[in-house]
């Protein structure tokens, strides 16, 4: 009696079968229409835009229903097993025009917080100073990670015909891992620590990774979320300390330009397809507002900004003032964003457009 099983039997038969000289090579035509496929590098390299052209460009309106991770364009045998798992089929869905240039930047733009943040340049700071650093380090440490959990949650049920679009959410997943983590370090690395968490943070991370489908959860947080996020990343300058947070800062933003970029062209696109979803975008986007307005007036969201705003706690109210502006800023570019997209959002906005000044003029 055999020692292995029937399937294993079968194998070893199959590859004695092959000593013999009894090969299949059935694969060598399986494909002709896709073989002779050439492409050349572009000025920066071979990008996934320079390969995905002629028959292997196409992107089906509906994702091939094998429900494998077969690669879009090969031949798919009959047998193939399905995974059961990919069911966002529909290209509107996830699609952006725009998803495979931003892939090509993420994998050619990508840095580390052990040797590109200039962690030698760390200074002593006042108290009040580097406690609104760490707090700030902690606020940042709770949220970033959710851009990297909502993509993750959502990667396995995309159909690998658009295959563009998971690439660059994978890239977005270590993007956000980067940002983490070196939020935390900046926090642990110069004489404080951590400081407290949240609970308006959590509502936020919350709204979003309950969304009720992708297109929502994308627009919560690539467009909402992210895009506040940008916006004060942006402003980065005025409230970092050293040139430490700044260098942060500024990597970070360009990280998060490509994230909203991908939510901005993936809405539009969205929208112009299925029109009928436009109350559930709009609602899903009016408990984000009120959501991240709760989370702004937060102590331990507002007050540490408007310290480093202001350069000192003795300053905190020419702090208040610039973060009025900054709110503003944030809502305008929300504004502008979504109406890019395809939305009009002002007249349905749930939270003030803008902010009086909260303190003494800048």
């Amino acid at each position: 009696m055999s020692a292995y099983s029937p399937v294993v039997e079968e194998g070893l038969e199959r590859m004695l079968a092959m000593v013999r000289g009894d090969f299949d090579l059935s694969w060598m035509d399986s494909n002709p229409t896709g073989w002779g496929h050439r492409v050349q590098p572009g000025a920066s390299g071979l990008g996934l835009r320079d390969v995905d052209t002629g028959a292997y460009g196409v992107v089906p309106e509906y994702g091939s229903s094998h429900g494998s991770m077969a690669p879009r364009g090969c031949f798919v045998p009959a047998d193939t097993p399905s995974l059961g798992m990919y069911d966002l089929n529909e290209k509107a869905t996830v699609w952006s025009d725009n998803a495979a240039m931003l892939y090509d930047e993420a994998v050619t733009r990508q840095w580390n917080s052990v040797t590109d943040v200039p962690w030698h340049k760390l200074q002593k700071l006042p108290d009040d100073i580097e406690k609104a650093v760490c707090q700030m380090c902690t606020n940042f440490t709770e949220v970033e990670f959710v851009a990297g959990d909502m993509p993750a949650k959502w990667l396995c049920h995309i159909n690998h015909d658009f295959h563009e679009v998971k690439l660059f959410l994978a890239t977005q997943i270590m993007d956000e891992a980067r940002h983490m983590d070196v939020f935390r370090k900046r926090a642990l690395a110069n004489g404080g620590g951590l400081l407290m968490a949240s609970p308006g943070n959590e509502a936020l991370l919350a709204a979003i990774l309950q969304a009720p489908n992708y297109t929502t959860a994308s627009a919560l947080m690539h467009i909402f979320g992210e895009g506040f996020i940008l916006t004060l990343f942006r402003a980065g300058e005025f409230l970092a300390p050293t040139e430490v947070e700044k260098t942060i800062f500024r990597l970070c933003m360009q990280d998060e330009a490509r994230h909203v970029a991908y939510g901005v062209k993936h809405l539009q696109y969205f929208v112009a397809r299925h029109p009928e979803m436009m109350e559930e975008i709009h609602h899903i986007l009016g408990l984000g507002e009120e959501a991240i307005f709760r989370l702004t007036l937060e102590p331990q969201t507002l007050e540490p900004r408007a310290i480093l705003a202001g350069k000192g706690v003795e300053n905190i109210q020419l702090g208040m003032t610039r973060l009025a502006f900054l709110y503003n800023k944030q809502i305008t570019e929300y504004l502008q964003r979504l109406k890019i997209a395809g939305i009009d959002r002002l007249p349905r906005m749930k939270i003030p457009a803008e902010l009086p000044a909260l303190g003494p003029e800048v």
